[in-house]
């Protein structure tokens, strides 16, 4: 038996995703004899193929983990960054949901894709993220990390939360608006392309803040330098609260007079690439959308 350990981590509120961990899970075993390590909410792989299954967490620990497979979204990739933050092991991405930017496989490149893993024929990338932290009166009440954004939001519908944005301590602006992003390159494909950001391609090294729906003449998006310090203070000025997001995943409370950090981490994200063509194929390939059944659009 191999020493080699993969794991297999899927959408699991999706058939599909889960139908195709079982089919990876039985190729691996046909074909390397690899056994495959399931996160503890994953259900149990059904398979015609005998397959060894281990948990992660209690059979394995994430160290000794070669690749991570990931079925399923964006969502599904960023659940394994956070899962296997500071580990060696890759992230590959088999995009299972619509868009997913992260994931740069399709359902139909598997049986090439597991050839290539088994071959350890693949590149990987490292991803720049933050560290992301909440301060009141200069005191850390919270510490979080973020590898596509940390989004500074107002709580409540009906009210806008007031802020000053500043880089490298240096206050820049301050306004009324919905919130506030700090982004990686990576992340500048994900909540700030929607909300106005630029595109920044992955191996530029940049920090990016996005005003949401600010109130004011000058709201413009910032590309920033890579070792810039990005910070937001929610003012007590109408005593409106706010939430910070990292990743639509990790959260806290931030109470008028917070101050939210942001600055490169030392501990990047890997992900692995199957393919070597430039960003910008996967850019138009990813936000072209079908014309079937547009007016206008040839039969």
């Amino acid at each position: 038996m191999t020493d080699r350990l993969f794991l297999i981590l899927a959408h699991t509120g999706r058939p599909a995703s889960i139908q195709t961990a079982a089919a990876v899970a039985a190729e691996l075993t046909r074909l390397g004899g690899i056994p495959v390590c399931l996160d503890s909410q994953h259900p149990a792989i059904t398979s015609e193929t005998a397959v060894e299954v281990k948990q992660l967490g209690v059979d394995v620990a994430p160290k000794d983990i070669e690749l991570v497979i990931c079925l399923g979204g964006d969502g599904t990739i960023l659940k394994a960054a956070e899962i296997m933050r500071g580990q060696n092991a890759p992230l590959l991405g088999v995009n299972m949901g619509h868009v997913g930017f992260l994931a740069e496989l399709e359902p139909e490149d598997l049986d090439e894709t597991i050839g290539r893993v088994l071959a350890k024929d693949y590149t990987v990338e490292h991803r720049m993220t933050l560290d992301v932290r909440v301060e009141i009166s200069g005191k850390t009440v919270f510490e979080t990390w973020a590898l596509n954004e940390a989004s500074v939001e107002k709580m409540s519908r009906e009210r806008m939360i007031e802020v000053v944005i500043g880089v490298d301590d240096r206050p820049i602006s301050t306004f009324g608006c919905d919130g506030v992003l700090m982004a990686t390159p990576t992340g500048s494909t994900a909540y700030s392309f929607s909300a106005g950001g630029p595109v920044v391609w992955p191996t530029v090294d940049a920090l990016i803040m996005v005003p949401l729906s600010a109130h004011a003449l000058f709201s413009r998006p910032l590309v920033t330098a890579p070792s810039s310090t990005l910070t937001v203070d929610v003012l007590p000025r109408n005593g409106a609260s706010g939430v910070l997001w990292c990743d639509g995943r990790r959260t806290h409370a931030l109470a008028p007079g917070s101050r939210i950090i942001a600055r490169r981490s030392e501990t990047p994200v890997r992900l692995a690439h199957t393919h070597s063509g430039p960003f910008s194929e996967r850019l138009v390939k990813k936000f072209s959308l079908p014309t079937e059944g547009w007016r206008g659009s040839s039969a």
